[in-house]
């Protein structure tokens, strides 16, 4: 019962320091190694609270680097990065499909936003 007791409290110390990868870091590694994809500017969007949207591959994987407003009236954005989006999603948002809302942030919510990384 010891030798149990004690390789739960390894396994469970050893998970607590697993490493998380950094969102800047993250990001800084897709916008220098992956390929940029398509850019949607602040002209083009014409959202209250997204500034611009930049699609990256790398390993065939899709990463979004969103840059959003902190306020509806600011110019100071607060960047995010997006992980694996399914190519249509991609689409989806960039184009629209078939029902859709004109609203690029309506469709960002809905084709983007619940891939957001998962780092600190």
């Amino acid at each position: 019962m010891k030798t149990y007791i004690i390789l739960l409290l390894g396994l469970l110390a050893s998970s607590s320091f697993a490493q998380e990868v950094n969102c800047d870091d993250l990001q800084t590694f897709i916008i220098k190694n992956g390929y940029s994809k398509a850019t949607i500017s602040s002209y083009t969007l014409d959202s209250e609270w997204l500034y611009e949207v930049k699609a990256y591959t790398y390993e065939y994987k899709t990463y979004v680097v969103a840059k959003i407003k902190l306020n509806e009236y600011s110019y100071q954005t607060k960047s995010y990065i997006f992980c694996g989006i399914p190519s249509q999603n991609w689409s989806n948002f960039q184009y629209g499909s078939y029902g859709d809302s004109e609203s690029y942030g309506q469709r960002f919510h809905k084709y983007i936003m619940d891939y957001i990384c998962d780092c600190r």
